[in-house]
């Protein structure tokens, strides 16, 4: 995709640990800093991109009943699954015809000129992350992880499996990682203490930033209003904009390509 510069994979070991509202408000930041982005919804199964960024029920245009232009809103470009299923509708499909589904969003987009291409993985390792690893060609990955041992066993899984990808990992953002009281402004680790900065240092993987609990992320991620675009959470706002500057310095001393996936033994199912 000689249009997009780079493609960046945002991932979890696990569901719950807030990956896509961690890729809506990384893709929203590294726009304020002047940069072209597009953000993917691969997760098949669960797509909330559409609810998070307020464009439930748009329904993405098609110029020759091919490919489809990308919704458009706060600046960034979009595509998901949740544009083109009905709304309550479940999407039950096997591998192949979700690793299907994903190249087409990918390659089927009318995507601009990008910096960057912000990919939202479905969680754990599997299906999504090979396809796009031989399709896509990753510049890198970014993981995210709660603070508690039970995610940081996952978070191991889809670090070894993005390392035997030979896919960069860039680091990882400690999302919930604490909760400040609102009446003695001190911080609570409620979910774990040190563990993911512990967890960093034996992996050799950059700890990129730790982002706090807050009741007003989720209420907007409903209500589809970004957290990084309200002025009133100026700490949350600061600490998406330190992380997605760690980042974009990380991917610009990348060297590309990597290894195909032809290259790599993948065990598979019979």
């Amino acid at each position: 995709m000689p249009n997009i510069q780079n493609i960046l994979a945002i991932a979890s070991g696990k569901g719950g640990v807030g990956k896509s509202t961690v890729s809506v408000n990384l893709a929203l930041s590294l726009k304020e800093q002047g940069l072209k982005v597009g953000l993917l919804d691969a997760d098949i199964y669960g797509p909330s991109i559409p609810l998070m960024l307020g464009t439930v029920g748009q329904i993405p245009s098609t110029p020759d009943n091919k490919t489809f232009n990308p919704i458009v809103t706060l600046g960034i470009e979009l595509m998901s699954i949740g544009y083109i299923v009905l709304k309550d509708e479940a999407t039950i499909w096997r591998g192949p015809m979700m690793s299907k589904a994903i190249e087409q969003l990918l390659f089927q987009t009318n995507w601009s000129d990008l910096d960057y291409l912000i990919i939202d993985l479905p969680p754990g390792t599997g299906d999504a992350q090979l396809t796009l690893s031989q399709k896509a060609g990753l510049t890198a990955a970014v993981l995210v992880s709660t603070p508690q041992q039970i995610s940081l066993i996952d978070v191991k899984k889809s670090l070894e499996a993005f390392r035997k990808l030979s896919i960069p990992l860039i680091g990882l953002v400690e999302n919930m990682s604490y909760f400040i009281c609102d009446e003695c402004g001190s911080k609570h680790h409620i979910l774990g203490k040190n563990n993911i900065e512990k967890f960093s240092i034996d992996n050799n993987i950059s700890l990129l930033g730790q982002i706090p609990m807050e009741p007003r992320l989720s209420e907007g991620s409903d209500n589809g209003q970004p957290i990084i675009i309200n002025s009133k959470d100026e700490l949350l706002a600061k600490v998406y904009q330190e992380i997605a500057l760690k980042i974009d310095s990380k991917v610009r001393k990348i060297e590309k390509p990597k290894k195909k996936l032809e290259d790599i033994a993948v065990k598979t199912e019979n």
